[in-house]
């Protein structure tokens, strides 16, 4: 793709999240999300293969249909309460279907349907943005109705994409459809609080962004997209296979790596508010998603390539790839748990 094309694409990227993020009106806020839907397309189908126009296409008709959808419920809000506001949500049909076309814009259960398709048909950069930035201007718009939302919606809505999440990856051999039901148990988790503590809500995605990132540039650097390919990644980098090991543990939320901060604080604010039962089938359905990711730990260290020959290769050809975002991502997913008590005195 030309440079002067790409460039105006990612701005417009930026400027659609940007733009949701400054409003406080509600067609503001669907402009941007649409300016942000309309950017990432052509990225999305840049590659001219089949199953990433076929991806490119789901994508469009979810996200249009999550965006008629928004425009829909605000505008009856307004017809009805005369409030175009986004924190002025009055009316409680109108603010359930609203919640319930951000969950489909992100991804949520029983709206995900569209996200494991569409994440395996792109390519790994692309959908490292589809994982990571296309899920924050939604997310604020989330926070931002969260309150005036009914609590069991929320809490249905959580659990049920920790539990498809978990149950969805368990049988996959593709790393990208992995990742995206990892996505939607780690939505999972973020939703189920929302209601509770926003800023914890924040905190959880910022690290799943950085844990997310780590993942899809590693596989990156490893020109891996699926498990048998992950056998060979040892004799390409055996350091990088080792700390991939690692990531993909933090993924899973175990200590002391950093994916286990969000969870720990999250079952401790559920108990807090006396959702003991929530609580421990939140903490359950952690297992399942561990039981995938230990596939991935054991296909990388424990298992062996077939043939030496298609083994040893990969040490003749020279790697081009900046792998600077990848170090940074990397030690951050690792190393952050011990930081706990100064990341809750800024967020809180």
């Amino acid at each position: 793709m030309n440079p002067y094309v790409l460039a105006i694409f990612l701005s417009s990227l930026g400027l659609g999240t940007t733009l949701t993020f400054a409003s406080s009106h509600w067609l503001l806020a669907w402009m941007g999300l649409e300016i942000n839907t309309l950017a990432i397309l052509p990225l999305m189908a840049q590659q001219h293969h089949p199953r990433s126009v076929e991806a490119t296409t789901k994508y469009f008709l979810a996200q249009a249909t999550a965006a008629a959808t928004i425009l829909f419920a605000s505008t009856t809000n307004a017809w009805i309460t005369g409030e175009w506001n986004i924190t002025h949500m009055s009316h409680p049909a109108a603010t359930i279907v609203i919640t319930t076309a951000l969950a489909m814009k992100v991804g949520l259960a029983p709206m995900h349907f569209w996200m494991p398709p569409v994440l395996q048909g792109l390519d790994l950069t692309t959908g490292l943005i589809m994982a990571t930035w296309q899920k924050l201007a939604p997310f604020v718009l989330l926070i931002q109705v969260a309150p005036t939302t009914h609590p069991t919606l929320l809490m249905l809505l959580g659990l049920l994409s920790t539990m498809i999440g978990g149950w969805g990856g368990m049988n996959q051999t593709q790393l990208r459809k992995m990742l995206a039901y990892s996505s939607i148990a780690h939505l999972g988790w973020m939703i189920i609080v929302i209601q509770f503590m926003p800023q914890l809500t924040t905190l959880t995605l910022s690290i799943y962004i950085t844990m997310t990132s780590a993942a899809f540039l590693t596989f990156k650097l490893l020109l891996s997209t699926k498990i048998n390919m992950l056998a060979l990644a040892w004799s390409k980098t055996p350091v990088t296979t080792a700390t991939t090991a690692l990531i993909l543990l933090s993924l899973a939320g175990l200590p002391p790596l950093t994916g286990f901060m969000p969870k720990w604080l999250i079952l401790q604010e559920l108990t807090k508010q006396e959702l003991p039962f929530t609580a421990t089938i939140l903490a359950l359905t952690t297992l399942l998603s561990l039981y995938f990711y230990l596939r991935l730990c054991y296909a990388m260290t424990l298992t062996i390539a077939p043939s030496m020959n298609n083994a040893t290769t990969p040490w003749r050809l020279t790697n081009t790839q900046t792998t600077l975002p990848l170090a940074i991502s990397t030690t951050l997913t690792l190393m952050l748990l011990p930081l706990t008590p100064a990341i809750q005195a800024l967020v809180y």
